[in-house]
């Protein structure tokens, strides 16, 4: 069995959106603090992977939120490696509050050559450190990320360039600011369609995020100019999914894609409610048909 490690984090009033609630980027920075120790926990910190020149960076992070956090809640994250390919692991995440799992996630981690920036196999010994017990025999099966359907012809698109304050040690944007982005852009998307959060909380509903899924597919950088497309597939009766692209505006490459599960619901209960029809009347251009 994988070695567990469990860390514990209280939820800073700076964490907190507008709802109160811990915001999205956030649960993705436990995450990685919570690798950081479970790695030094079994003898990799980050001095150790300096010294033997490599480093993992992120591939791919799901992200389910169950129960909101709010300022001053204590979170335990436990933490696990879930398999290792030749290249990549997976490592799992449970959040928990007294108890109670209040949101699941895992990160689907690739090791490099720190200098070459290339994918090298994971050697044996690291394997043995993280799972000192053996992986187990039947890992949970790994998917791709799904094809998103064409946008349609209301696609949103806005841009934005990489700010120092995105840029981690590894010289490139921060996994968590994507979430940042993807969020910024769900804003923007609403305000330009007749819905700014102004009018939404008049109406008493609130849209919460209920499942982030994000690829990463190339790295951005300080000032790199990064163009972000949006659209909407897949509406019921209260939820309805959001896609993302996220290209280098000059060279058209793919950074990133994601897609979110919205969830509305009533801003007083916090319950789900049904989408109110004139609001997907106004957004009817930028849902797929």
């Amino acid at each position: 069995m994988p070695a567990i490690h469990s860390a514990t984090f209280r939820v800073r009033h700076y964490e907190c959106d507008a709802y109160g609630h811990l915001n999205n980027a956030n649960y993705a920075r436990y995450m990685e603090e919570a690798a950081f120790e479970a790695s030094a926990a079994v003898g990799y910190d980050q001095p150790r992977y300096e010294e033997i020149g490599t480093l993992w960076l992120a591939r791919e992070t799901e992200i389910e939120y169950l129960l909101p956090l709010r300022y001053r809640d204590e979170v335990m994250v436990k933490t696990w490696v879930d398999d290792f390919r030749r290249v990549r692991s997976r490592r799992r995440y449970e959040f928990y509050r007294q108890g109670d799992l209040v949101a699941k996630a895992s990160t689907d981690w690739v090791y490099l050559d720190r200098h070459t920036m290339r994918p090298l196999s994971v050697p044996p010994e690291m394997v043995r450190a993280f799972a000192p017990e053996g992986m187990p025999d039947n890992p949970t099966p790994r998917s791709h990320f799904p094809t998103p359907p064409p946008p349609p012809p209301g696609a949103f698109i806005m841009r934005r360039r990489v700010e120092w304050r995105d840029i981690d040690t590894a010289q490139h944007v921060n996994n968590a600011a994507y979430l940042n982005y993807i969020e910024d852009c769900g804003i923007q998307v609403a305000n330009a369609f007749g819905w700014p959060l102004a009018r939404i909380h008049q109406e008493g509903f609130a849209i919460i995020a209920r499942k982030h899924h994000i690829e990463y597919r190339t790295q951005a950088r300080l000032d790199d100019e990064l163009e972000l497309t949006t659209w909407v597939s897949d509406g019921r009766r209260s939820t309805a999914i959001r896609h993302y692209t996220i290209h280098h505006a000059g060279t058209g490459e793919l950074v990133a894609q994601a897609s979110t599960l919205w969830v509305w619901v009533d801003v007083q209960t916090m319950r789900p409610i049904r989408i109110p029809a004139h609001f997907m009347e106004d957004f009817a251009a930028n849902i797929v048909p």
